[in-house]
C-alpha cells in the first residue's frame, strides 16, 4: 500500500490492514482517531456558515476556532484513551481494543508519549483561546471552559459522565450549542438565541454517532459497570431511542424552517433520506454474529452506518447553508 492509501485507510476507519507498518502520518491519524473529527469540523462549519450573513463574520477568527476545536477533539480523543487505561476500563480483551488499536496497549505510543501529546496539542489550544479571548472578550472563556469541562470529565474522575448515563447528552451539548453557538460567537461577536435553535439539529445528529457506538459495546460497558444509555436502557430499546434521534433531526430541521430559523435550502438534508432509510431498517434488526467479509472496524457495527448517515446529512446541511448565505429564502 502506498502512503496515500495508508492515510486514507486510517482517516476512514482509525485502522491498518495487518501487516501494514504504520508511517509516522498515519500512526498519529491512528492514535487520535482522527477519522471522527470531521464530525467536529462540521459543527464548526455549521457554526460560520450560520454567522455569513450577519455581515460581521470574521474569516481569520473563524479558521483559528475551527482549528484550536480540531486540536481539543484530537487531545480529548487521547485523553479518554488515558484515563479509560488507566481505571482498566482499557484491556486487550475490551472493545475499544478490537475495532482499532489502542494508542498503548498496541504499542504505537508509550504511555509518557501520550501524555506528552496530550500536553502539547492543550498548550497550543491555550494559546489559541488566548488569542480568541483577546479578540471576543470573557464569553469566549465561558464556551471553552464548558466544552474543555465536559470533554475531559465524559470518562476521568471524578464525574466520569460517560459510566453514568450522561455521556450521550454531553456530546448532543458539545457538538451542538456549544460547537456551533460557541464558533459563531467567535465568528461574529454575537449570540443570538436563534443560533442555538439551529444548533440543536446536527448536535442530534452526533449523538445518533455516540448511540451506537454504546449500543455495539453493550455488552463489554455492562460487564465493566459503565452505565451507557444503552446499557441502562436495553439493546432493543435503546435501538428505538437512536431511530427517535434520526427521526428528530429530520424533524427539527423542517420546524425550524417552517417557523423561519433556518432558510428553506437546509431541506437539502431531506436528499440523505434513503441513507436514513437504510440505517432506521438496520437499527431495527439484531446485529450479525460475525463481521462481514474484510469489515475493518469490528465488533462495532451500528456505529459505523450512524457516522456514514451523519457524515452525509451534516455535509448537506452545511450545503443548505452555504446556498442561504448566497442566495437566502426563508418562509
Amino acid at each position: 500500500m502506498s502512503l496515500i492509501s495508508n492515510w486514507i485507510e486510517a482517516l476512514q476507519t482509525t485502522n491498518l490492514r495487518k501487516g501494514v507498518e504504520p508511517d509516522p502520518v498515519s500512526r498519529w491519524l491512528v492514535i487520535t482517531r482522527a477519522s471522527v473529527i470531521p464530525m467536529t469540523f462540521f459543527s464548526a462549519a455549521i457554526g460560520g456558515l450560520l454567522a455569513l450573513p450577519s455581515g460581521n463574520a470574521q474569516l481569520g477568527l473563524w479558521l483559528l476556532c475551527t482549528l484550536g476545536l480540531l486540536l481539543a477533539h484530537a487531545a480529548n480523543n487521547m485523553v479518554n484513551d488515558y484515563f479509560d487505561l488507566k481505571s482498566g476500563v482499557d484491556t486487550p480483551d475490551y472493545a475499544r481494543a478490537q475495532y482499532s488499536p489502542h494508542p498503548i496497549l498496541s504499542g504505537m505510543i508509550s504511555k509518557r508519549g501520550l501524555v506528552r501529546a496530550i500536553l502539547v496539542l492543550n498548550a497550543v489550544d491555550v494559546a489559541i483561546g488566548g488569542a480568541l479571548v483577546w479578540a471576543r472578550g470573557w464569553t469566549t472563556l465561558g464556551f471553552a471552559l464548558a466544552g474543555f469541562g465536559i470533554s475531559l470529565f465524559y470518562v476521568a474522575p471524578p464525574l466520569r459522565l460517560k459510566h453514568h448515563g450522561l455521556g450521550e447528552p454531553s456530546v448532543f451539548v458539545v457538538w451542538g450549542p456549544l460547537m456551533i453557538a460557541g464558533t459563531y460567537f467567535v465568528t461574529t461577536g454575537e449570540n443570538p438565541a436563534w443560533v442555538w435553535l439551529a444548533s440543536l439539529p446536527y448536535g442530534l445528529l452526533v449523538m445518533t454517532v455516540l448511540f451506537g457506538k454504546h449500543i455495539d459495546k453493550y455488552k463489554s460497558d455492562a460487564a465493566k459497570g459503565i452505565h451507557t444509555l444503552p446499557v441502562l436502557l436495553g439493546p432493543e430499546r435503546a435501538r428505538r431511542v437512536a431511530q427517535g434521534l434520526m427521526l428528530a433531526f429530520y424533524a427539527a430541521v423542517v420546524l425550524q424552517v417552517v417557523t423561519g430559523v433556518l432558510g428553506v435550502w437546509t431541506l437539502a438534508v431531506l436528499a440523505s433520506l434513503p441513507r436514513g432509510i437504510q440505517v432506521l431498517g438496520l437499527y431495527s434488526r439484531a446485529p450479525p454474529e460475525k463481521p462481514p467479509e474484510n469489515y475493518p472496524v469490528w465488533p462495532l457495527w451500528y456505529v459505523s452506518a450512524a457516522f456514514v448517515l451523519t457524515r452525509q446529512a451534516g455535509a448537506l446541511f452545511a450545503l443548505g447553508l452555504i446556498a442561504n448565505a448566497i442566495w437566502p429564502v426563508y418562509l
